[in-house]
């Protein structure tokens, strides 16, 4: 017998504007379907975007039915205006996270987000998914918030726990990146990749193992029926499924408290493609302990991604008429940091992300839908995120209860 209908949709919202690098993507869509009657399946993802793409991919490996909708194009919400650094550091340091939740507690967290690096690197090899995947250091540099003391104290609290880090004094820090600064810590473990290519290669491989993917389709509300959710659509038509996974990233699900996170703004650019040989050595991925915070990557045809300058703005229109002024404060402190004067804009963009007040995501189990799961990875590692919570949620599906389900409650 049916319980009534129950508020299962999210508030549109512009989910970034400019014009993301991305956008370019090559491999970057994937063929869908309309929704044009009733359908079941085991899993009922919302969102097509990265974390939504990795959920269905996690689930359809472990032999679920399942079907994603989403009421854009895959991944053209804020997958789309990610950059894409994969690391297992999290925006609250070890050393911070410790004061939180305790160093027993901190140090799984950080070591499960390590190994879900390995586990994103394990997956995308495993399907051989177009990604553009390639394996880098991480380097954190001091700032206005963790200087040379700091960043010490942050580099042996890791290698305690077992991270590969390391401190770099200021000396060794020029010598080795150029770069002028109290001290570092360089990191193992890191990546970079397209955020795009990944999020359809996902859906792709998902698809392959019998995945339904249906765009665009509006979710509105969600009614139990037994053991089965009843989900209805905007445009008619009824999915019945045994798990609902509310994946819609910063469109947030309500069934996310909203105590646990706040939507912020973020904005980034991509410079004009340089010569290979003048990018700082190794390529690393480079942020700062500042705030606001700059950070820096490669991409795959030589531009530099270069983000940061986040700012509590939630108004789209705000957020989008702030892009010329902070493009040019993030490409005025790219060249003082690398001395690369020769470097351009060619695109800017801006999204908006969810701010956690420890750096954690949040995964919930819905409490008014049996079967029900909500899932949002927080700061500046969602995609890292995302790996956890798709494992998480498949071994909740599954019956089993994951060992660190309870250090991301929000």
């Amino acid at each position: 017998m049916a319980t009534g209908r129950r508020g299962a949709s999210t508030a549109v919202k512009d989910l970034h504007d400019g014009q993301p690098v991305w956008s370019q993507s090559t491999y970057g869509t994937i063929t869908v379907s309309a929704l044009t009657k009733d359908e079941r399946c085991d899993v009922l993802v919302v969102g097509a975007g990265i974390t939504g793409a990795l959920t269905a991919l996690h689930l359809a490996e472990a032999g679920y039915d399942v079907i994603v909708v989403d009421r854009r194009v895959p991944g053209t919400g804020s997958t789309i205006a990610s950059t894409a650094m994969i690391q297992f550091e999290i925006d609250e340091p070890l050393t911070g996270l410790a004061k939180t939740l305790g160093p027993a507690k901190a140090a799984r967290v950080y070591r499960r987000s390590f190994q879900a690096v390995k586990d994103l690197k394990t997956l995308i090899k495993k399907h051989e998914l177009r990604a553009d995947w390639v394996d880098r250091d991480a380097l954190y540099l001091a700032g206005n918030v963790m200087g040379r003391r700091a960043l010490e104290k942050e580099a042996r609290a890791r290698e305690k726990i077992g991270l590969p880090s390391t401190y770099l004094d200021a000396e060794t820090l020029k010598e080795m990146y150029g770069f002028d600064r109290t001290g570092a810590i360089i990191s193992a473990g890191a990546a970079e990749l397209d955020p795009m290519r990944t999020c359809i290669a996902c859906l792709k491989a998902a698809r392959d193992m019998g995945a339904k993917i249906y765009s665009p389709v509006s979710v509105t509300a969600s009614e139990q029926d037994g053991d089965d959710i009843r989900v209805a659509t905007t445009d008619g038509p009824d999915i019945i499924c045994r798990h609902l996974v509310m994946a819609t990233g910063y469109e947030v699900s309500p069934a996310i408290p909203k105590g646990s996170f706040d939507i912020v703004s973020s904005w980034a650019i991509a410079t004009q493609p340089i010569k290979p040989q003048r990018f700082w050595r190794d390529r690393c991925l480079v942020w700062e302990a500042s705030d606001p915070y700059l950070y820096m990557r490669a991409t795959a045809d030589n531009r530099i991604v270069i983000g940061g300058e986040d700012a509590d703005v939630s108004a789209p229109s705000r957020r989008a008429a702030a892009i010329p002024a902070k493009s040019k404060k993030l490409l005025e402190k790219a060249k003082e940091l690398t001395g690369l004067d020769e470097i351009e804009c060619d695109y800017s963009w801006a999204g908006a992300f969810a701010e956690n007040p420890k750096g954690l995501p949040v995964f919930k189990r819905l409490h008014d839908v049996k079967g029900g799961y909500a899932i949002l990875g927080c700061g500046g590692n969602g995609i890292t995120f995302s790996v956890i919570g798709a494992q998480i949620i498949r071994d909740w599906i599954g019956g089993t209860s994951d060992p660190d389900a309870s250090l991301f409650r929000g």
